[in-house]
């Protein structure tokens, strides 16, 4: 593989998650220069070290709108706009273009592209089926044109393959890189748990209307009053504007919930140690980070099927239980099996969860990238 010259990469924050990744795909280029507009995303708790990252900061306009999505959620949101992008690259001359998403900073480097014709774009696809629902027909449109005018797609999993393919990119300069985070500290945590431990779900994550926590502890309520010899417990780590929503909800006395609010990022491999089963009921994700940080920890995943990363991860019965959260006989069900299951099953189900998982490291995720650079170096869009 030949290892490119001068690398520009493009992407809105700095997540802790990502921070192996970017010091891998460093190390893979002769120069790599990542362009953000802010050194964290507003409205996140994150703690982040990005201490001798080759960082430049872009100028951005804010726009706010709402994400109305048809499995029946609404979502504020603030999209960050570049209007920089083409004069930075000019002064970089970038070999090749790594673009993460598939909006206005990807429209600017698809325009440098057409006029500096021997670099090379990779638009970094973090998109699914279930999450890119509803998002209007100008946007498909422009979709259309980003992906055509690549070099080479770079997406998490398959449900985004399928996405890119709709939109029109050929088959052959797709590339999967499943995002993942430095993993280690999760595989370090024993999975040997306790019974209660064992009998204990984890919800990690924002406590939004996306998540589907409303709808997911009503059928766990509705489960434990069908079931009143066991006592259930929940916990929620993190927090959101639903939070006290769930915590006035009613539940029945053999429900115990617990929140334990925001969590740094470097606790998190202490906190999935104390909990057995990872509970993900979102209504749309394009992937799911906290489903592999719980399977390498050993925890067995009840998920959503709208998840891209539960779809690709997690086989039902084997290393978790599935299930689509508009099928409500299907959700009771998948929260059945989990719960009578035996502290054997759950056991041996945690560990096949950790094996499926233990390859996806940030240096294989560089690599998936840096397959999708070589390609695109070779053959031209």
């Amino acid at each position: 593989m030949s290892v490119p010259r001068r690398v520009a990469l493009l992407t809105g924050f700095i997540a802790p998650f990502r921070i192996a990744l970017f010091k891998e795909l460093e190390q893979r280029c002769r120069e790599l220069r990542i362009f953000v507009i802010a050194p964290v995303e507003p409205g996140r708790t994150w703690s982040v070290d990005s201490t001798g990252l080759p960082l430049s900061q872009q100028r951005s306009i804010a726009i706010r709108g709402l994400w109305r999505h048809p499995h029946h959620f609404s979502e504020p949101l603030a999209i960050q706009i570049p209007y920089d992008t083409v004069p930075q690259l000019m002064r970089l001359h970038p070999e090749v273009i790594i673009s993460l998403e598939l909006g206005a900073r990807t429209l600017q480097a698809a325009a440098y592209r057409a006029v500096a014709r021997k670099s090379r774009l990779v638009i970094w696809a973090a998109v699914s089926e279930a999450n890119e629902q509803g998002r209007g027909r100008m946007r498909q449109l422009l979709r259309r044109v980003l992906l055509r005018s690549a070099d080479a797609v770079i997406v998490n999993g398959r449900s985004g393959a399928r996405y890119v393919q709709h939109l029109g990119a050929g088959e052959a300069k797709i590339f999967h890189a499943p995002q993942t985070t430095a993993i280690a500290p999760f595989l370090a945590v024993p999975t040997s748990r306790d019974t209660a431990a064992r009998r204990r779900l984890l919800y990690c994550g924002q406590l939004i209307e996306r998540k589907g926590l409303i709808p997911f502890l009503a059928h766990l309520s509705q489960w434990c009053r069908e079931n009143p010899a066991s006592t259930v417990e929940m916990w929620f780590a993190g927090d959101g504007p639903l939070r006290s929503q769930l915590t006035q909800f009613p539940v029945p006395f053999n429900l115990e919930v617990r929140f334990l609010g925001p969590v740094a990022y470097d606790r998190l491999p202490e906190v999935y140690g104390q909990a057995g089963m990872l509970v993900f009921p979102t209504l749309a994700d394009e992937w799911g980070l906290v489903v592999i940080e719980a399977m390498a920890a050993g925890l067995p995943v009840l998920g959503s099927l709208f998840s891209q990363a539960v779809e690709d991860l997690v086989t039902d019965t084997r290393n978790g239980w599935t299930f689509r959260p508009d099928d409500q006989v299907g959700v009771r069900s998948a929260i059945n099996r989990a719960l009578g299951a035996s502290d054997a099953e759950i056991q041996e189900m945690g560990f096949k969860a950790r094996q499926r998982v233990r390859t996806l490291t940030p240096e294989a995720m560089a690599d998936n990238m840096m397959a999708a650079v070589e390609y695109a170096l070779t053959h031209r869009s």
